[in-house]
């Protein structure tokens, strides 16, 4: 049997960092673990959870990675977790158990929603896709880490693809109606995911100028940021992703009290976004923030 070696390589995050393995790790699809709990299938990430820093972790077949909290550096601690993995590994123990994985296959249910956007459609299931919101606005940023968004990119109608949480939200050219087209979107987003098929190659994480893929990082700020910040996580962004949409902070201007956020999904062109978000997030923020907020102002992702 062949010796695994693991090679430690940085990601554009630097919260992130990958471990690739010279061996298959896996057979197939991908697996991210929030939390311990979430983890009972992997014996090897809820080994790597009882490392204190460790806030997720992501295997496919290649390669793990693993995203930190702050309170370390990688330099300190990335030497010793590339030998615990590598160990673990040629000791001969489970990294997935991956029958057990598979057993829950037929479980697997999506379904299509209508959204306040024409162009869009909301294909929600039953199963997590991903802790980090990503959009794509063609094959080729799909290429770089999302087979499944690449695959999805094959029907000729799609004109850009969102992945959040538990769905995907699919964009499509004027070219055909959704009456006549999801049914069959909708079939192949389950039969992929029913295959176990990789939803991402590389984790999702906040990009550099140079990648044109948007993917929203988390946000850890103090004050009125901050507190925009909390206003939109627990009011603003549930409601928008039940129509397939997402609503991320991008900045703060203190001088102007003018914020700026991103539209992603459903939310990115929608016919009613302004109205949204002019009579509900920024009057909620002026109501929430007494005067701190003159306005507010979006991005599309």
């Amino acid at each position: 049997m062949q010796e695994t070696k693991i090679t430690i390589q940085n990601s554009s995050n630097e919260t992130i960092l990958k471990f690739n393995s010279n061996t298959t790790l896996i057979n197939a699809g991908s697996y991210e673990y929030a939390n311990i709990d979430e983890a009972k299938k992997s014996p090897l990430a809820q080994q790597l959870f009882y490392l204190p820093f460790v806030k997720k972790v992501f295997i496919t077949p290649n390669f793990i990675a693993i995203q930190r909290y702050d309170i370390v550096s990688w330099d300190d601690v990335k030497e010793e977790v590339r030998e615990q993995i590598e160990n673990y590994i040629n000791e001969g123990n489970v990294v997935v158990n991956e029958e057990t994985a598979a057993s829950k296959k037929e479980a697997i249910e999506v379904y299509a929603e209508v959204t306040p956007n024409p162009s869009v459609m909301k294909f929600g299931t039953n199963k997590v896709l991903t802790q980090t919101d990503a959009e794509f606005k063609n094959i080729e940023e799909a290429s770089k880490i999302s087979p499944l968004a690449q695959a999805i990119f094959s029907f000729p109608f799609v004109k850009e693809v969102f992945i959040s949480d538990n769905y995907i939200s699919i964009t499509k050219y004027n070219m055909v109606e959704w009456n006549e087209i999801f049914a069959e979107v909708r079939s192949f987003i389950r039969e992929y995911l029913v295959a176990g098929k990789t939803i991402f190659s590389e984790l999702p994480s906040q990009q550099n100028s140079s990648t044109s893929s948007t993917v929203i990082p988390e946000v850890k700020l103090d004050g009125i940021a901050g507190q925009i910040v909390d206003i939109l996580e627990e009011y603003i962004k549930p409601a928008v992703a039940g129509d397939g949409g997402n609503i991320a902070f991008r900045s703060y201007d203190e001088s102007n009290k003018i914020v700026s956020v991103v539209l992603q999904g459903a939310c990115s062109g929608c016919p009613s976004s302004t109205a949204t978000l002019k009579n509900g997030i920024e009057n909620l923020l002026k109501e929430m923030l007494p005067n701190q907020i003159n306005g507010v102002v979006a991005i599309n992702g």
